[in-house]
C-alpha cells in the first residue's frame, strides 16, 4: 500500500472512530489504539506535507456537533492537547518550547514553571456567566461550535448557578466569565449507577467517560438529573476585567469565587518537578475517585503560553502527559474454568495477547457465569479488557457492533473439569460449585489457604509446598499435613534438614493457634476470620458449633441465612466429621480460650464506629482494629453517615473522599492514641 492510500485509510478509520466516540458515545477501540492510529497519520503527513489536507483529523479538534441541540459558537477555540507518553517526552517538549521562544524573540533562558492538573476522562464543558449568573453551558463540539446543554448542566449540584462570592471578601464578580471544565462520574457512584441499570435490564456503559457524555446529551434534562455527575473547573476562556497572569493564581481565584477545582492540582517549579510528578500520578491515578488517563501540564505564565501559539491544532504552552493504557480491545479466544478452595468454578478469559500498561495480557477474569450471561459475552467477541494498577485484568464487556455471526455463547459447566463431579448451584447464589470435598484441585487451594497468614500462619510452608505434597500423595486431605513424616519429606527433591525442621516446627507451633483461627482455616463457605470469631464467641467450641441449628446461628448478629446453611451443611457431612477427628487426634485447638475481662476497664471508644483506610505509621490494620475494639469501639468496612471516625494513613483512597463528603471526622494514628489516653 502506497503512502497516499495508507493516509486515506487512516483518515477514514479515525473519522469513523471520532463519530462513534463523540456522537454515538459508543467507541469500539480504546484511547490508546486511537492514539496509535492518530500518531501514524501525523507522522505520514509530516513526512509527506504535500498530502496534508485541511479536513484531516490531525488538523481539527475531534468532535461533531449533533443536530438535536442548538449550536453555540465559542468565544475562543476550545482545543485539545498534544501528547507526551513518558518523562522523556515531557523534557523534550520543554526543549522545543525554548527553541520556539528563541525564534519568537522571547527570553529562552528564563525560568519556566508549571501547573500540573489531572486529565479527567469526562466530557469537556464551556460555562458562561453574565453578572455572576450562569447563563449558558455547552459541549466542546468541534472546538469552534458546540452544543447548548444548559438545562442538563443546571442539574449538576457542583455547578454554581450564581457565583457564590463571600460578601465579606474583596473579590469582585466579573461582568462576564467563560470557564472551561470537565463533567464526570465519580468512580464509586458510576459503579453503583451502572449496576442499577444492569439489574433493571437497561443499557450499561463501558466506562465513566461515555456515561458522562451520554448523560449530558439527553434531550430530557430530568434524565440527566437522576445521574450522579459532578464537575471540576480548570481554565479561563473569556472574561472582562483583570485576572492573574499565572495559571496557579487563576485556579486559586476560581476556587475563591466558589467554583469546584481539583485538589489534586499541583505547582511545579521546573520541568524536573513535572517529570517527578508523572511518576507520582502513574500510581496515584488508581487511588482517586475519578478516572484520569493522564496529567495536563501548563506553562504557569499564561500570557507567555498564549504568545507561543499553536503547532497544527495543539497549543505549544500546554501538553497532556498520557499514562500507559489501562483499557484496550482484543479478541476473546476461549474460556477456561478454575476451581477455588471453597469449590467455586470460576471462568477466566483466554485472550489474543494485548499489551496493557506495559504488561502483555493473555488471561483475564470474567467474574462468574451469571455476569457473562447478563453482558452476553461470547467466544470470538471483540471485548474491552481493563487493567488498573496491580489488579487482575478483567473483561469489561463485548463490542456487539463488531460481531459477524461466528461468535459462540459461553455455556456454564455441568461438571467439575478436575474431578468430573456434577456442578451445583445453590438457589439464590450466583456461584457454581464443585461440591466434592476431595476434589484434587480444591485440595491444593485449601492447603494454600489453611497454612496462610490469615488462617493457621504456618512458618516454613511455602506456596508451592502444598501442591507438591498433594502431587506426590503425601497429603490427601487437610489434616494429613500434621501427619507428615520427616523421612518422607527428606526424600523429596529440594527438602534438606533445615527446610524440613522449619516446616515440622511450624506445624507443631500452629497447634497453639486459637480455635477461631482453626475454624477460619477449615475454609467453610462464607466463614472468614470475622465470622469465625463471632461463631466461637457464641458457641465457645467447634464441637458445640457442630451441633448448632440454622436458627441458633442466624440469631447471632451479623450471621445471615447463607452462612447458617453453609455451616450446618459442612458439619453434617460425614467426610468433614472424619476430617475433624483427624485434626483432633493431631492436637488442633477446638475450644475457644476465655480471656479475662476487667469490668472496670475504661471504654473511651464505647458506641463509636470506626473505619480504617491506608497504611498507618506503626499499627497494622488488624492491630488497629483490636485496639479500637479493646476500648469499646466498633470497626466496619465502609464509610456511611453512621461512621464516627475514619482512621486514615498514607495512600488513603476513596474512603477518605467519601468521609470528607459526609463530614466524618478523619483522624490519624496519633489522634486515636489521644482518644484512648484522654479518658
Amino acid at each position: 500500500m502506497n503512502q497516499q492510500a495508507r493516509i486515506n485509510q487512516l483518515r477514514d478509520q479515525l473519522n469513523y472512530h471520532i463519530h462513534r466516540y463523540y456522537v454515538l458515545d459508543s467507541p469500539v477501540i480504546s484511547d490508546a489504539e486511537y492514539d496509535q492510529l492518530f500518531h501514524e497519520l501525523r507522522r505520514l503527513e509530516e513526512e509527506n506535507p504535500e498530502l496534508l489536507t485541511a479536513d484531516s483529523p490531525t488538523q481539527r479538534v475531534s468532535g461533531i456537533v449533533a443536530d438535536a441541540f442548538e449550536k453555540v459558537t465559542h468565544p475562543a477555540p476550545i482545543l485539545s492537547l498534544g501528547n507526551a507518553f513518558n518523562k522523556e517526552d515531557l523534557l523534550e517538549w520543554e526543549e522545543r518550547t525554548r527553541r520556539f521562544m528563541e525564534q519568537n524573540g522571547d527570553d529562552a533562558t528564563q525560568l519556566l514553571d508549571y501547573v500540573v492538573e489531572p486529565k479527567i476522562d469526562g466530557l469537556t464543558v464551556v460555562l458562561t456567566y453574565e453578572n455572576g449568573r450562569f447563563t449558558q453551558g455547552a459541549t466542546r463540539g468541534n472546538g469552534q461550535v458546540g452544543e447548548n446543554i444548559t438545562q442538563n448542566l443546571l442539574t449538576l449540584w457542583a455547578l454554581p448557578k450564581r457565583i457564590p462570592v463571600d460578601p465579606d471578601s474583596d473579590l469582585e464578580v466579573p461582568a462576564r466569565l467563560v470557564i472551561r471544565g470537565e463533567a464526570f462520574f465519580p468512580l464509586d457512584e458510576f459503579g453503583k449507577w451502572n449496576a442499577g441499570r444492569e439489574v433493571a435490564g437497561e443499557k450499561t456503559y463501558m466506562n465513566p467517560r461515555n456515561a458522562a457524555a451520554g448523560s449530558l446529551r439527553q434531550l430530557d434534562s430530568k434524565i440527566t438529573a437522576t445521574r450522579p455527575l459532578t464537575l471540576f473547573c480548570y481554565d479561563l476562556i473569556d472574561w472582562e476585567g483583570d485576572v492573574a497572569d499565572s495559571q496557579w493564581d487563576r485556579l486559586q481565584w476560581l476556587k475563591a469565587l466558589g467554583f469546584p477545582v481539583s485538589a489534586d492540582t499541583v505547582y511545579c517549579e521546573n520541568i524536573q518537578a513535572v517529570a517527578a510528578e508523572y511518576d507520582v500520578w502513574a500510581e496515584k491515578r488508581h487511588q482517586i475517585n475519578y478516572e484520569v488517563d493522564g496529567m495536563v501540564v501548563k506553562l504557569n505564565n499564561r500570557p507567555l503560553a498564549a504568545g507561543l501559539g499553536f503547532t497544527g491544532k495543539d497549543p505549544r504552552g500546554s501538553i497532556a502527559g498520557k499514562f500507559p493504557a489501562v483499557e484496550k480491545t482484543t479478541t476473546l479466544l476461549n474460556i477456561k474454568v478454575a476451581v477455588g478452595r471453597t469449590g467455586i468454578l470460576s471462568p477466566a478469559a483466554v485472550l489474543e495477547p494485548v499489551e496493557i500498561g506495559g504488561v502483555i495480557v493473555q488471561n483475564a477474569t470474567l467474574h462468574n457465569f451469571d455476569e457473562i450471561a447478563r453482558k452476553d459475552i461470547r467466544i470470538g467477541d471483540k471485548v474491552w479488557v481493563k487493567r488498573a494498577g496491580e489488579v487482575i485484568p478483567y473483561v469489561v464487556g463485548p463490542i456487539t457492533d463488531l460481531r459477524d455471526g461466528s461468535e459462540r455463547p459461553i455455556v456454564p459447566p455441568t461438571h467439575c473439569p478436575f474431578c468430573n463431579d456434577p456442578a451445583v448451584q445453590i438457589p439464590g447464589e450466583v456461584a457454581i460449585y464443585c461440591d466434592n470435598p476431595i476434589c484434587p484441585e480444591q485440595l491444593v487451594r485449601r492447603i494454600e489457604y489453611f497454612v496462610s497468614r490469615v488462617a493457621m500462619d504456618i512458618d516454613g510452608f511455602g506456596t508451592k509446598t502444598g501442591g507438591l505434597l498433594a502431587e506426590v500423595g503425601l497429603v490427601n486431605d487437610l489434616a494429613d499435613i500434621y501427619y507428615l513424616n520427616r523421612d518422607d519429606l527428606l526424600a523429596l527433591e529440594g527438602f534438606k534438614d533445615k527446610k524440613v525442621d522449619k516446616l515440622l516446627g511450624g506445624l507443631e507451633a500452629s497447634k497453639q493457634q486459637t480455635a477461631a483461627r482453626f475454624l477460619t482455616a477449615l475454609g467453610v463457605r462464607f466463614v472468614g476470620s470475622a465470622a469465625a470469631a463471632l461463631l466461637l464467641d457464641t458457641f465457645m467450641s467447634i464441637d458445640r458449633l457442630a451441633q448448632a441449628t440454622r436458627e441458633e446461628i442466624e440469631a447471632i448478629h451479623g450471621m445471615g441465612e447463607g452462612t447458617a446453611t453453609s455451616v450446618v451443611q459442612w458439619f453434617a457431612d460425614e467426610r468433614n466429621q472424619a476430617l475433624l477427628e483427624k485434626f483432633r487426634q493431631a492436637g488442633l485447638p477446638f475450644v475457644m480460650e476465655q480471656a479475662a475481662i476487667d469490668a472496670d476497664a475504661p471504654q473511651p471508644l464505647a458506641d463509636k464506629v470506626f473505619v480504617i483506610t491506608g497504611t498507618l505509621p506503626t499499627l497494622g490494620r488488624k492491630d488497629a482494629k483490636e485496639l479500637i475494639e479493646q476500648y469499646g469501639g466498633k470497626v466496619t468496612g465502609s464509610v456511611s453517615k453512621k461512621t464516627d471516625y475514619l482512621l486514615a494513613g498514607e495512600k488513603a483512597g476513596s474512603k477518605l473522599t467519601k468521609a470528607q463528603s459526609l463530614g466524618v471526622a478523619v483522624i490519624s494514628e496519633s489522634d486515636l492514641q489521644a482518644l484512648i489516653g484522654s479518658n
